[in-house]
């Protein structure tokens, strides 16, 4: 285990381990225990009960926060012709094609958070599969990252889209704002994304869905909210 700070574990003594908090209790403490001096992001971490193994329980998606994360995702857009230019006008960071593949692949290059295809462009987006894809990087249809809407693609993103997905251990970890956001911004955007996940439950997943909920900024200690309160089941 790392060796905790001080302020870590000052504020992990205001927090009863044992204990599955009511969502908006959770969320006052997260912002009380935030020990750091720079507006810590907060996040939700959602323990699954399905097996990201097999197809058929696989959960993944994206939706737009109600008040976004605090943050302003930098995208890089694979397009040509009038899509390269509509990118352009729609406010991304950088667009082009094998041009960004190549800079990519040569320069080790990632100064973007989000990346968004044209279909016709994954045949060259594939080929960077090894090194976009364990950054969590690689577009998808199902998060709306592949898409000939490369407009409203970018106004999703910018107004504060998050993917959530299964990592390997079952676990969806996703971002929902920051402490300055106050308790009750931060609570739409909890409510927005675990609704949002519920809704993506595979017909495939048996018993207890929502197996546990936690939540913690980035410097904090985690706290546990009681899924069975969350429309779980």
């Amino acid at each position: 285990m790392p060796k905790r700070g001080k302020k870590y574990r000052e504020a992990a003594k205001l927090i009863e381990r044992q204990t599955l908090y009511e969502t908006a209790d959770a969320l006052d403490l997260v912002l009380k225990v935030a020990p750091a001096k720079f507006d810590e992001t907060v996040e939700v971490h959602l323990k699954l009960g399905v097996d990201g193994r097999h197809a058929d329980q696989q959960v993944r998606g994206a939706i737009v926060l109600p008040h976004g994360t605090g943050k302003t995702s930098r995208v890089l857009v694979f397009a040509k012709g009038p899509k390269e230019a509509e990118a352009k006008e729609a406010g991304a960071d950088y667009v082009g094609a094998e041009d960004m593949a190549e800079k990519i692949q040569k320069e080790n290059w990632f100064d973007f958070d989000v990346v968004v295809a044209t279909p016709d462009m994954m045949g060259v987006v594939g080929r960077l599969g090894k090194l976009l894809g364990p950054k969590g990087l690689m577009p998808n249809p199902k998060s709306g990252t592949v898409t000939m809407d490369v407009t409203k693609a970018l106004e999703e993103i910018k107004a504060g889209k998050v993917e959530y997905r299964l990592d390997k251990t079952n676990i969806i970890h996703t971002p929902i704002g920051k402490v300055s956001f106050g308790p009750e911004k931060l609570a739409d955007n909890f409510s927005a994304l675990v609704e949002a996940v519920i809704k993506a439950r595979p017909t495939a997943a048996k018993g207890q869905y929502l197996r546990s909920v936690t939540v913690a900024s980035t410097m904090g200690p985690g706290i546990k909210i009681n899924p069975a309160r969350l429309g779980n089941n």
